[in-house]
């Protein structure tokens, strides 16, 4: 086997997900899923720390487009102005993953410790939110509520594409952003 063949990382995705599929996360190894990929278990340990990773690799970069995105919004933006155009942002970071993100969110579903890591996940991504609020000047107590408001605008959507919303993933942001905005009203 090749140690450092081009598209590794894409391909181990691959593999896992498709023998999470056949045979449960709980039931892959990371030696199957690396030679399922063509690749040796120590290039899997290059790119991903566990079999885990392969289903939470590229948070970090979710939340600086979260960050940037709150960050760049209009001074005259309010903080649910700037939440929104996080949330967006984020939205458009899965155009063109729609099949993965349907089959990871079926896999994390389908596992306790996988939803538990998922929270640890939507924890940091409200971190996010509310450092780059707080950049812009808005209180601490605001700032938190309204990274909580955005990261549940943003999970109700991704739950509504990934369980068979016909729109993008920005579209159905953009209505749950709507519909939060009427039940404030």
């Amino acid at each position: 086997m090749v140690r450092w063949e081009p598209g590794a990382a894409g391909r181990l995705r691959e593999a896992a997900m498709a023998l999470y599929a056949e045979q449960g996360y709980d039931g892959t190894t990371v030696a199957q899923i690396a030679d399922r990929a063509g690749v040796t278990a120590r290039t899997f340990f290059r790119y991903f720390a566990d079999k885990r990773e392969v289903l939470f690799a590229g948070s970090e970069e979710l939340e600086r487009v979260i960050a940037d995105a709150v960050i760049a919004a209009p001074a005259e933006a309010g903080p649910m102005e700037a939440v929104a155009a996080g949330v967006l942002a984020a939205g458009e970071a899965f155009v063109g993953r729609r099949d993965f993100a349907r089959q990871r969110y079926a896999v994390v579903a389908a596992t306790p410790e996988l939803r538990e890591r998922e929270f640890i996940k939507m924890a940091s991504l409200v971190e996010a939110f509310r450092a780059a609020l707080q950049e812009r000047g808005v209180a601490p107590g605001r700032a938190v509520l309204a990274a909580e408001t955005g990261i549940t605008v943003f999970r109700v959507a991704f739950e509504r594409w990934v369980e068979g919303a016909e729109a993008d993933l920005v579209v159905v942001i953009r209505e749950t952003l709507g519909e939060l905005s009427e039940l404030t009203s």
